[in-house]
């Protein structure tokens, strides 16, 4: 069920040491792409309580979903997006590569979901992101008020601290 987006003081709160990972890539894809985003909620009890959806046209761009002091990452890989990865491949961390190897190949693509708990897997998050879709703001820079939503808490200073260009 879509509710309104949650203030990010309690997210953060949520986040607790993953927070500047979740600055780092919510203000990179607020900067680059012109996306809707669902936050969803569910009951406390359900694996799925606090979620954040984004995509643009029906089809997903990613997938966050809140836990207490992390929060997961799925992203879908289909046929043309798996030949750039295979492409790419040595550009992505161990890590990165070894959820890809082990994740199974679907109808849809390949489900990959990582566990971030702080900056480290962010730059490769990214890197998906960009084979997933490439970046489709057309908004100049000095315009960023424009640039989306702020409303999951981030300021203007934290989206721009956390740009990469």
């Amino acid at each position: 069920m879509d509710r309104p987006t949650k203030p990010y003081s309690e997210v953060k709160a949520m986040l607790g040491d993953a927070s500047a990972a979740w600055e780092h890539l919510i203000g990179y894809i607020r900067f680059h792409y012109e996306m809707d985003e669902n936050w969803a909620e569910g009951k406390p009890t359900h694996k799925h309580f606090n979620n954040l959806f984004i995509k643009r046209s029906g089809k997903a761009l990613l997938s966050l979903h809140l836990r207490d002091g992390f929060f997961l990452v799925s992203v879908t890989l289909g046929g043309k997006e798996r030949d750039q990865f295979e492409e790419q491949r040595m550009t992505f961390g161990e890590t990165v590569r070894n959820i890809y190897d082990s994740a199974e190949t679907l109808h849809d693509g390949k489900w990959l979901g990582f566990e971030v708990r702080n900056d480290s897997l962010i730059d490769d998050i990214i890197h998906l992101v960009q084979i997933k879709r490439r970046p489709n703001r057309k908004i100049p820079p000095k315009d960023i008020e424009k640039c989306g939503r702020l409303d999951i808490g981030m300021s203007h200073d934290h989206i721009t601290k956390y740009i990469i260009t």
